[in-house]
């Protein structure tokens, strides 16, 4: 990681980005240590990816301590059709 102060932003935003894009994350330094990080979009997505994920895994893991408990409801093929009418 790269480590930057604001003024280089505004500066040299082209080669700052050029690293970016290069996948190099950038540590842009604030005042009262309210820092940013720079990414790229892909390396954005994939770390919304593994956010939506973790939350999927976590919704699972409830369903399955609830079927281990017995909080089940079994419906039939047929009752199943009948409530999507």
């Amino acid at each position: 990681m790269v480590a930057i102060k604001t003024v280089d932003i505004r500066n040299d935003f082209k080669r700052i980005s050029d690293i970016v894009m290069g996948g190099e994350k950038v540590l842009v330094s604030r005042p009262r240590n309210e820092n940013l990080v720079i990414i790229s979009e892909s390396d954005y997505n994939e770390l919304e990816k593994a956010k939506r994920n973790a939350e999927y895994y976590k919704k699972l893991d409830v369903s399955l301590q609830q079927v281990s408990r017995g909080k089940v409801v079994v419906k039939s093929m047929e009752e199943l059709e009948d409530m999507s009418k």
